[in-house]
């Protein structure tokens, strides 16, 4: 019978625990002043957000507002009781609890998923107990063992194999007497017609996908023989569908067993299928990453950017393997600050195929070695296909790959490329440099275009004329960026601007010199994404104040502002009066006239 927690053993666990130690094997944290900046996991975000303070052991997100302790930081991620999440801590710690912690349902809809969780743990075990220990296995095992996969790498991945027979898992599930509801939403079955279910996964090498956790919440079977369905459109590879559990979309396989090899490492690799994944564990790397069979998608990224700021490309080195890498560089380019590298495989192998051929330790040195920049990848690539020697093909080549050169930010790197080209196709660098230049407002162009609202007639752009209220809210602002005393007493304050624009700029601001230490208005502006939030820091910095502040000053214009706050409550509380007037409501009329007095002598205190 599981034990109620003392206290006190609470507060020891939590004591003993850095917090920062705890979040960092999930985040990617950076140390910025006094406290730690990451990108929030409890919602998608490309601006760091996620707050750690260490000397107070609590996290904040100032973007969604989640907050709390090391307790609070596993319950709301990993969706567990509040003993579960005290025992977690404890073991990482190895701090010995002594009592017995039993697994707590949080919610109805944790308690389905958790029922689900153990049905793919069950039917996990029951596939990867017929690949090692039966007669039926024999040849899936020998198939991995041929492919150059060791008994202790199955065992560590648990890979199973579902037999041919299309009702042995329904017929298991239904002896251990799993409800038909439970069934269907696993995705693991199929239901018919007349309402019985038959196996979605047979004669296939079962590879768990699992969760941030490690818990299996989906599979991908890859068939063993496509000759023993004559008839049968068969895929190589099939993946659960999607359940409340599994979602493509999100799963990287296996981040969860490299997630804190990647923090460590402080990189990962990006292969284009498990075996690849498999092959680079088993000769020592093991912070390989692979997608569902699918592109990249913005979730997948997100999840990479919370552990590490570094990802190597290592797909495929056959014709479609490159296309992959290039689409991967262009949607990590576009959704993304990974600092991004490349590795083309020899040969047109795989890195399984590699591996397989020259051994661990060419493997090793190919991913450590073997290493190019996203454009001298695309150098390479834009070339296949055409006539280098073909005036048209030439000019085709170059104009294009100065369309990737314009999106490279280093001018150090920029100036190392045009002198290659330039030695490669005979060209002076000041002609690439103007046809750089050419192609940069090109862009600037098109992304105004964009930009710029559509309208039927044409306008004249009017400056809007600023409140008082509004004009100290930008002066304040212009002081936060110049005097980082003045940012952090609005934050410890928790000072509220009118205007939200005004509020998530503060918040911005936090947020950038957290990371960054020392203001810089051209670096900001790059920090910044919205159009709308750079050209509001534009018009700010141009506001004409003198070089230091005063506290007179700074007390009058946070004077004004929250003054305009409780007058537009006065406003408020006047117009309901009258109503209640109109309406012979006497009582509310006498509760709003005590309210307005109260609101009134604030103002003048403020």
């Amino acid at each position: 019978m599981a034990q109620r927690i003392p206290q006190q053993v609470i507060d020891e666990v939590r004591e003993k625990t850095n917090i920062v130690e705890v979040i960092g094997q999930y985040v990617q944290l950076k140390k910025s002043g006094k406290n730690y900046l990451g990108l929030c996991p409890f919602h998608e975000e490309k601006t760091p957000s996620f707050s750690v303070a260490e000397d107070k052991q609590i996290f904040h997100c100032f973007g969604c507002g989640k907050g709390g302790n090391v307790y609070t930081f596993l319950q709301e991620l990993e969706g567990i009781s509040f003993p579960e999440a005290v025992k977690k801590v404890a073991d990482m710690e190895q701090i010995p609890l002594g009592i017995e912690i039993s697994s707590e349902p949080v919610n109805q809809t944790s308690t389905g998923q958790q029922q689900l969780i153990a049905l793919h743990e069950r039917t996990r075990d029951l596939y990867h107990h017929l690949l090692m220990n039966t007669k039926v296995g024999e040849e899936a095992l020998e198939y991995l063992h041929e492919r150059g996969l060791s008994d202790d790498l199955i065992n560590e991945f648990k890979i199973g194999f579902a037999p041919s027979q299309r009702d042995f898992l329904v017929q298991v599930t239904q002896q251990d007497k799993v409800n038909a509801d439970l069934m269907e939403r696993s995705g693991l079955f199929i239901r018919r017609d007349d309402g019985s279910f038959s196996d979605r996964f047979y004669q296939r090498v079962m590879f768990p996908l699992n969760d941030f956790r490690g818990k299996p919440i989906g599979f991908s079977g890859r068939l063993l023989k496509t000759k023993d369905f004559p008839g049968e459109d068969q895929p190589k590879y099939l993946n659960s569908p999607e359940t409340e559990l599994f979602n493509k979309r999100q799963v990287l396989f296996n981040f969860d067993k490299a997630r804190n090899e990647i923090r460590k490492q402080g990189e990962a690799i990006l292969f284009e299928g498990f075996m690849d994944v498999l092959a680079a564990w088993q000769a020592g790397i093991k912070i390989g990453l692979a997608s569902m069979g699918t592109s990249l998608t913005e979730q997948q990224i997100a999840t990479i950017e919370r552990v590490t700021g570094q990802v190597v490309i290592a797909y495929d080195g056959d014709d479609p393997g490159q296309a992959a890498t290039d689409r991967a560089l262009t949607i990590l380019d576009a959704h993304s600050r990974l600092n991004l590298s490349t590795v083309t495989v020899p040969e047109k192998l795989d890195p399984d195929e590699y591996l397989r051929k020259y051994g661990e330790t060419e493997l090793q040195n190919l991913l450590q070695h073997g290493r190019q920049t996203p454009f001298a990848f695309k150098m390479h690539y834009r070339k296949k296909g055409l006539n280098l020697d073909n005036e048209a093909d030439r000019l085709n080549y170059l104009e294009v790959l100065m369309q990737d050169l314009a999106k490279v930010q280093s001018p150090v790197e920029q100036d190392l490329y045009l002198g290659q080209l330039a030695n490669e196709f005979h060209l002076t660098r000041e002609s690439l440099k103007q046809q750089l230049q050419m192609v940069r407002q090109t862009i600037r162009t098109e992304r105004r275009q964009q930009q710029a609202p559509v309208s039927t007639a044409p306008t004249q752009s009017v400056k809007r004329v600023l409140t008082k209220e509004e004009k100290a809210e930008r002066m304040l602002l212009y002081r936060c960026m110049n005097e980082s005393s003045i940012r952090e007493q609005l934050v410890q304050t928790e000072f509220q601007f009118i205007h939200d624009q005004y509020q998530e700029l503060l918040l911005y601001l936090d947020s950038y010199m957290m990371v960054h230490g020392n203001f810089i208005l051209a670096d900001f502006l790059n920090y910044l994404k919205e159009e709308e939030m750079k050209q509001l820091v534009i018009d700010i910095s141009m506001i004409s104040m003198s070089e230091d502040s005063n506290e007179r000053e700074i007390y009058d214009l946070m004077r004004v502002i929250s003054q305009s706050g409780i007058a537009e409550e006065i406003k408020q509380r006047q117009e309901e009066q009258l109503e209640a007037r109109k309406s012979g409501n006497q009582q509310r009329e006498l509760e709003l006239t005590v309210q307005i007095i109260e609101l009134t002598k604030r103002l003048k205190q403020a």
